[in-house]
């Protein structure tokens, strides 16, 4: 049965160390699907003989179908459910795995990208919504951070077995592999997610109920102040993805394998301050620790500019790149738990919205960057420069009031 009883639900299994390991390691499905094939995009681009903007764009396509469908997952699951539309999500995330291992154009692959997007969008919206359940707003964010730190693991190591795969079983195998690990997460997910959503707390779905939810959020200028905050940093993250594995590596000559070490810097910054979050943001605040990740964020952007004007090379990019990443999990898990705790009766719809804002954002950013002279350092520098200014003027103009 994909939904467990009431009486199932009535008491469900307390959030061990176990269960967060599981919960993180079934959020990590998107950051593998990202992190894992971008050290191959150039080998990606020869083999399918594309050029460089076609296969930065298979980024924008996953981006794009993972925004749609949270719009649609989330009200799903406010109203049958979390494991549902987690299970049919992983499922189908698995089979397109499998499709893209076996393509032979740019355009198949980046229409199979879009539906994968679709199938991973289940993951992140209910995830959220599954934790959002089990507790109020300073949990949440304490809940989530562990979470985002085991889920963070993941592109840690997906860039180096991503470039090593590419390297000895080429590009094809990155997928095979996601395949294999999308199997796993489904087996996860059946015999270790309890359903957390009480029956007499789902709403009946409807088109006129979710347009009125969706339509009761955009009106709330804190709502949209906090979601935009987060879209934006997440949208510099977005322009790196799109454009950092050919400034690394085809303008300042560095080898996959390389790249994927400079790549795992990130994930280690990102590490150390969301570790550092969950352990503060219940002493500190979130509005505190949100205002922290921001400025470090906009500080980060300041450099990049800096290294660019000053011709720094790729020392006056790393470190600078390094600082934003490390902040997207602090401005993410504290703009989210502020978000939700002023919509806990419809949390899958607000997660889905700001989930559909984020990659979608991510996903125009990505075009705009693949659109821009492909062996050029500027395009990623200045995008990631404005998405920190953006970020940190919607919070302070908006979001702060929450």
């Amino acid at each position: 049965m994909l939904a467990k009883s009431d009486a199932a639900i009535s008491q469900p299994n307390p959030l061990s160390f176990f269960l967060f390991i599981v919960l993180g390691a079934i959020s990590a499905l998107t950051p593998l699907a990202i992190d894992m094939y971008v050290p191959a995009m150039p080998d990606i681009a020869k083999d399918l003989m594309a050029d460089t903007g076609a296969v930065q764009l298979s980024l924008t396509a996953y981006g794009a179908g993972f925004a749609v469908g949270q719009l649609f997952h989330g009200p799903i699951s406010d109203s049958y459910g979390r494991r549902p539309v987690l299970i049919i999500g992983v499922l189908c995330f698995a089979i397109t795995a499998v499709l893209t291992a076996t393509v032979h154009s740019i355009d198949t692959l980046n229409a199979l990208r879009v539906i994968q997007g679709l199938s991973g969008a289940a993951a992140a919206v209910v995830i959220q919504a599954v934790i959002r359940d089990m507790f109020n707003r300073e949990d949440f964010a304490k809940a989530m951070s562990f979470v985002t730190l085991v889920m963070t693991l993941a592109p840690l190591v997906a860039p180096m077995l991503g470039g090593h795969l590419a390297m000895w079983f080429g590009w094809r195998s990155i997928y095979w592999v996601l395949a294999l690990y999308a199997v796993v997460a489904l087996a996860m997910v059946y015999y270790k997610i309890p359903e957390t959503l009480h029956a007499h707390k789902r709403q009946p779905l409807n088109t006129k109920t979710t347009l009125q939810n969706y339509s009761k959020l955009i009106k709330d200028p804190v709502a949209v102040g906090l979601i935009l905050s987060s879209a934006f940093s997440f949208a510099g993250l977005f322009a790196f993805f799109t454009a950092g594995s050919f400034v690394y590596i085809d303008i300042y000559g560095l080898s996959p394998n390389e790249f994927a070490y400079l790549y795992g810097l990130n994930v280690v910054g990102l590490i150390i301050l969301t570790m550092a979050n969950g352990r503060l943001v219940k002493i500190l605040g979130l509005h505190l620790m949100l205002r922290a990740g921001l400025v470090l964020q906009f500080l980060a952007g300041v450099g990049l500019l800096a290294g660019w004007l000053f011709n720094w090379g790729l020392w006056g990019t790393v470190p600078f790149v390094t600082l934003y990443i490390s902040t997207i999990s602090i401005i993410g898990s504290n703009s989210m738990a502020l978000l939700l705790s002023g919509y806990s009766n419809m949390a899958g719809t607000a997660a889905s919205l700001s989930g559909t804002l984020r990659f979608g954002m991510g996903a125009a950013v990505g075009a705009v960057v693949a659109a821009l002279p492909g062996l050029a350092v500027w395009p990623m520098v200045w995008v990631m420069s404005a998405c920190s200014v953006l970020s940190i003027a919607f919070y302070w103009i908006f979001g702060k009031k929450a």
